[in-house]
């Protein structure tokens, strides 16, 4: 245990506030969501991601996510049940499957992006000047291609 570099207090601080407001922001953010339009804020963050990219690969979008393929496989589903997505074959490997939005994921998307914006403004964006917005892009910049580069 003597190897371990243990947090000081300033570290511990920053990390208990960032893990105990990050997962606050996701609930209230996910109860505005759910309130206002009836999905989940997992299932918005689907509609937004298929929305910028088109198809995509099962696979690649449970990445995108944070998501294990089965819970995405399930999740994909439920959506598909409501109308929201489709899964079809992958037209460049057959043994793959891809999903889309259909014209009522789009309409789905139109509906809830204000809700999810003013959220986002009303409890995270609006708390921080223009130099802490800038701030807190570029650390967890950081920390995403730093994650992106560890191995599986």
């Amino acid at each position: 245990m003597g190897d371990v570099r243990w947090l000081d207090d300033s570290e511990m601080r920053a990390w208990r506030y960032y893990i105990v407001a990050t997962m606050g922001l996701r609930q209230r953010l996910h109860r505005e969501m759910s309130d206002a339009n009836g999905i989940s804020l997992t299932d918005y963050e689907v509609l937004v991601v298929l929305d910028e990219r088109g198809r995509t690969r099962m696979s690649e979008l449970a990445l995108m996510l944070g998501s294990t393929k089965s819970r995405l496989s399930h999740q994909v589903g439920r959506m598909e049940d409501a109308g929201y997505v489709q899964r079809v074959p992958d037209p460049e490997d057959k043994r793959g499957v891809v999903a889309e939005l259909t014209a009522a994921g789009h309409d789905m998307l139109d509906k809830c992006a204000p809700t999810h914006v003013e959220g986002v403004r009303t409890h995270l964006i609006d708390l921080l000047t223009p130099e802490e917005q800038t701030v807190l892009g570029g650390v967890f910049e950081r920390v995403q291609e730093h994650l992106n580069r560890l191995p599986e």
